[in-house]
């Protein structure tokens, strides 16, 4: 019978991290629902071409870089010989850029193979996107968002990305 004993008492010690690891899980997975309805606003607001929807996603003073494939590097290089492979940018260009767009041409931008990771204060999400101009596809590549958990809700605090131009490919 003693045998028993040590075994019961490992069996409930292994219980209990396990049934807060379950806790902290459905507390992530909220925040992982949060962060979608972010992507889901995100992706909502190129499409209205809403420029101050898209402004109110970022967190002032965050980073934003973009890097352009070899290929993409060597034909934007033979209009603009100085361009660089990594550019910098910001959420206030790209959202004047939507909020400029024609009206007679519909932008949008989707998203497959994403993944969301978050401990309920930063987060990350990561994807492949295609960038589509009246549905046709102009640059696709890999999309990376760091976020912060704000007091006004999820944040995107950096965006880096690759830029990979289907016209040429």
């Amino acid at each position: 019978m003693k045998p028993v004993l040590p075994a019961l008492m490992l069996a409930i010690m292994l219980a209990v991290p396990l049934h807060a690891w379950a806790a902290t899980s459905d507390t992530h997975a909220e925040d992982q629902a949060q962060i979608q309805q972010l992507i889901n606003r995100f992706k909502s607001a190129i499409v209205a071409k809403d420029g101050e929807a898209m402004r109110s996603m970022f967190m002032p003073g965050g980073s934003w870089l973009q890097g352009l494939d070899n290929g993409s590097l060597a034909t934007v290089r033979t209009k603009k010989p100085e361009a660089k492979q990594f550019a910098p940018g910001s959420y206030e260009q790209f959202a004047h850029f939507i909020e400029t767009a024609p009206k007679d041409k519909a932008i949008e931008e989707t998203f497959d193979n994403l993944h969301i990771e978050t401990d309920g204060t930063v987060g990350t999400v990561y994807f492949d996107y295609r960038f589509l101009v009246n549905g046709k596809p102009t640059n696709h590549g890999v999309e990376t968002w760091q976020l912060a958990h704000t007091e006004e809700g999820w944040k995107i605090s950096t965006m880096l990305y690759s830029v990979i131009l289907d016209d040429i490919h």
